[in-house]
Parts: structure tokens; sequence; C-alpha cells
């Protein structure tokens, strides 16, 4: 629902406030395959893992988190017999988590060194005459987040907003200078666990789906850059295309890595289905990393809130 409402966001706004007519800029050719659309069914099917270390090397966090599950319940079924593997992935966990608040201590080093060569590719010229279409972009991501999180935060978690937020800022920094929500897992799940007081068994479910699975900010980056790119080159997208556009993104946000750059392929089959030139795509990986930084923090922070939310709710339920 909020994936759908992000989405939504993302169409509307550049329409009313009219974004990127009149906005020059020189478009070049990119060699990028679309994503291609599946069905339900095939996404379903392809939830199981074929090869589980494949799955781990592709990054496809899905199909890890049901090959998780299905170790789970086989080291609940054998019992006493499955401890000492289970004391090998928690060491594990413990390692992984160290690393992360180590490399924490870096973060405004990387913040710096990912913007530098994304500026000297495109130079300043092409970044200023984009930076107003950036800006009100960003506006987008952290209003979404502030009201739509936040406030799941305050009515459904039961927790201040405020306590939320500065807990999850170390994470939400990570992930806004690697792009990657899927290496912001452990942080945020240590995060939650020690400032919010979750338990890991919510964490380990609901931030790891969440990596892939929900991707707010994303379908919001998709569908802004289609309303903007389509004012920018004089094409009239409809509401009936408005729509298409809005459900393509849901289900294609399912899929999308939460890796650095995981969402180019999406936005090229959503480019396709706009009827946009070609020559955009050039334009759009050239800023695609100044997207993807705020669109991942974003994401992360809607992981987390998801996480408070369920708190509340299981406390309920008990």
């Amino acid at each position: 629902c909020t994936t759908a409402l992000a989405s939504l966001a993302g169409l509307i706004i550049p329409r009313l406030i009219h974004l990127g007519e009149g906005v020059k800029f020189e478009m070049a050719t990119s060699d990028i395959q679309a994503t291609e659309m599946t069905s339900i069914l095939d996404t379903i099917k392809n939830l199981i893992p074929s090869n589980p270390v494949a799955a781990f090397a592709n990054g496809n966090m899905l199909q890890v988190l049901v090959f998780a599950v299905i170790v789970g319940f086989t080291l609940i079924a054998i019992g006493e017999k499955g401890k000492a593997l289970l004391n090998v992935i928690d060491s594990c966990n413990e390692v992984c988590l160290k690393v992360i608040s180590t490399v924490m201590y870096f973060t405004p080093i990387g913040v710096f060194c990912t913007i530098v060569p994304v500026v000297e590719a495109n130079g300043t010229e092409t970044i200023i005459s984009l930076a107003t279409q950036l800006i009100i972009l960003y506006v987008a991501f952290f209003g979404f987040a502030l009201v739509i999180y936040g406030g799941s935060v305050k009515f459904l978690g039961k927790e201040s907003p405020v306590k939320f937020f500065k807990a999850m800022l170390p994470a939400a920094l990570n992930a806004f200078g690697t792009c990657s929500s899927s290496a912001t897992i452990p942080i945020s799940k240590q995060r939650m666990e020690d400032e919010m007081g979750v338990s890991n068994k919510i964490t380990s479910i609901a931030i790891p789906l969440g990596a892939t699975v929900n991707m707010d900010a994303v379908s919001i980056l998709m569908s802004f850059m289609i309303m903007f790119f389509a004012n920018a080159c004089g094409i009239n997208v409809s509401i009936s295309m408005m729509i298409v556009i809005l459900l393509a993104n849901v289900l294609l946000s399912v899929g999308t890595p939460g890796i650095p750059g995981g969402a180019i392929a999406s936005f090229a089959a959503l480019a396709t289905m706009a009827g946009l030139p070609a020559g955009v795509m050039g334009v759009y990986i050239s800023i695609n990393t100044l997207c993807d930084m705020g669109a991942t923090c974003v994401n992360v922070i809607g992981d987390m809130a998801g996480c408070v939310v369920l708190k509340e709710k299981i406390k309920l339920e008990d």
C-alpha cells in the first residue's frame, strides 16, 4: 500500500508543478536492458532458490530470505544437533555487526567520494541545470518519510517519532553513503534492537525482506523521473498511462535489488512503457547516484518503521 502511495506521489507532484518543462539537456545513448515484467505466479516461483550459493552471489535477497527460513525451520526440527551451526551463524552475525559499525566511522568520507566522480563525469553545469529537480525530488523523499513513516510510528507503533528518527539516523546515513539497503541490514537491525526495543525475531525477518520488497522511495524516484522526462520532451502522459505506470512500478519495485544502481533496469522498462526516447537513459544514469543516495536512505527508514509497527501489533496480539 505504501509503495502504491509513493508511486502515486511521484506521478502527481511533477504533473501538478509541470516539472521539467523548458529544461534542456543533451541526450546520450545508453545500452541498458530493461527489466521484464513477470506474472505474480512467476514471482512466487522465483522465490525458491535453485542454487542458494548463486542467490547469495547475485544478491537475490528474496531467495536468500526463503533459504534462511528453510534452514531455520530445519534447525528447529533437528533440535540439539543443530546447535553447533546455530552458534556459527550467531558468530557470523556479530562479526558483520562489528564490521558495519567500524565502517560507519568512515561514512562521511564515503559520501564525499561517491559524489565527486559523478560531478567530475558530468560537469557542474549539468548538475546545476538539474539542481531544482533534485531538490524537489529530495523534498518528496523526506516529506514522504516524515508523514508516512513518522505517522505510522506514532499512530500504529505507539512510539515517539523523534525517538525513532534519532535511533535510525546512523543506519540512514550508512544507506545514504553506500546506496545499498542490503549493506545496511546489520546496522538497521542493531539500531532497532538496541534503541527501539524491537526483538530479533522481528528485525531478522522484516529488515531483510524490506531490503527488497519495501522500495517506496525507488517508486517515487521512478515515477518522478518518468514525469520529469516526459514534460521535458513534450510528451503527454495520459491518466490511463499513469495508472499503468503506477501498477507496473509497484510490481517492478518488488524485484529491485538493494544494491547501487539496482533501479536502472526497472526505470528502462517504465520509460519504454511511457514512450520516452531512449536518449533519456543516458541523462538518468548520469544523475542516478545522486538520486539513489536519497532513495536508499528513505527505503531503509521505511524498513525500520515497519519493525516498530510490527512490535506494537505483536504486543497487542500477545
